[in-house]
This record gives structure tokens, sequence and C-alpha cells, in this order.
């Protein structure tokens, strides 16, 4: 499973990164698990799949809402390149202040980033959003009479784009994801990794991350 993570100027640290952590070990564990499946060894020097940063625009680093500054791994692909990815994660950050500098807003106003979303969407690329990622998701269309949740201050703009709301943690709609507030991320994370890789290997996560999962997925 390859997952890229689109970061821009002021997305929330942990809207990004806690996805991000929970892939890494996933990748990992599931790999070590094929292998003692397949030869009976302890581990494999292989991955099952990548996670990455990436942003639209050829750069080192993007600094988030609260001035983390995070490297980036590459750009986003083209939605029908070989190295596009299976899921596409989009964290949210400082969309109720209306930062016209650096926040999902301004990316909004913007338009390059809905429209990315938008191309990828169309192209069959799985969809997660993570507090108010998804309303660039609703920018984009890509919401539009779905079944999504996002952080409470914004239920209210993603119900009026014309989107289904739901109350949960986490939503799955078939190639859309949603999650709600900012920590419920590694909600929907664990939740991709128990639904790719087994039960097992999300536990595995959880514990080693030190976090009880909270409330069922909304399907």
């Amino acid at each position: 499973m390859n997952v890229d993570i689109l970061l821009y100027d002021g997305f929330d640290e942990l809207d990004g990164i806690g996805p991000y952590e929970v892939f890494d070990y996933a990748l990992d564990y599931a790999a070590e698990g094929d292998a003692d499946a397949e030869t009976g060894d302890d581990a494999s020097d292989e991955r099952a799949g990548r996670v990455r940063y990436v942003a639209l625009d050829d750069r080192e680093r993007v600094t988030a809402s609260h001035g983390t500054r995070v490297g980036v791994d590459g750009t986003l692909p083209d939605p029908e390149a070989d190295d596009a990815p299976d899921l596409l994660v989009v964290p949210g950050g400082g969309w109720t202040a209306r930062d016209e500098a650096a926040s999902a807003w301004a990316e909004a106003q913007k338009g390059d980033v809905p429209r990315a979303l938008a191309a990828h969407h169309e192209a069959g690329t799985r969809i997660a959003s993570v507090c108010t990622g998804s309303m660039l998701l609703a920018e984009a269309g890509v919401t539009d009479g779905r079944r999504a949740v996002t952080h409470a201050s914004a239920v209210e703009e993603l119900r009026e784009s014309g989107a289904a709301v739901v109350d949960a943690r986490v939503v799955d709609d078939g190639d859309l994801l949603t999650a709600g507030g900012v920590t419920s991320g590694l909600d929907l994370a664990l939740y991709v990794v128990e639904r790719e890789f087994g039960e097992g290997v999300a536990d595995r996560v959880a514990t080693v991350i030190e976090y009880e999962r909270r409330y069922a997925v909304a399907e």
C-alpha cells in the first residue's frame, strides 16, 4: 500500500504526522508478517509499501500551523502515474481562523489543492481527510452527496457544501474516508491498517504508540 500525505503551509501537525507514524510502523510490521508466513524468517528487508510527505510544488519543507518545519519527500504524482498513491491523505489546519497566508482555508482560496484532489478522485484514488482536510475535499466537490465528517467547528459548513454529515469519529464511504478532530487521524489510519493488513498489525501499532482506539467507524 502506497500512501502519500499531502502537506501545505499551515497544515495541523498532528493531522499529518499522526497518520504518518501509524502507516510507517504498519508497513514494517506487515512485511515482517509476510516474511514469517512465506519463509519462516523473523523479519524482512522489504516494506509492504511506502508512506511519504508530498507537496504540490517542488520544495524541501513546509511550515505547519504551530511552526514545525517538516521535510517533504517529493511532489504529488499525477493520478495516472505509475507512482500515484493508493491512498492520499489530506490534513486540515487553520480553516476556521481564515488564515489567508497559510492554512487549509488559504489553499481552498488558491484552488490548486482542490483541483489536484478532484483529479485524483476522478482517477479512482482512495482519499482520506483528517479534521478540516475534508473542507478541501468539499471545495473540490469530492464530498458532494457523500457521507463525511470534519472538525466540530466546520460541521455546518461541510453540511452546507452538500455533504451528508455523519456524527462519527471516522466515516468510511468507500473510496472516501473522513475523520473528525485532530486526534481522530490516528483512528482513521489504524482503521485503514486493519482493513489492509489485518487486526494483528493494527493492534501491534496501537500498542507501540500506546493509543487506545476510540469509537466504532461509521461504514
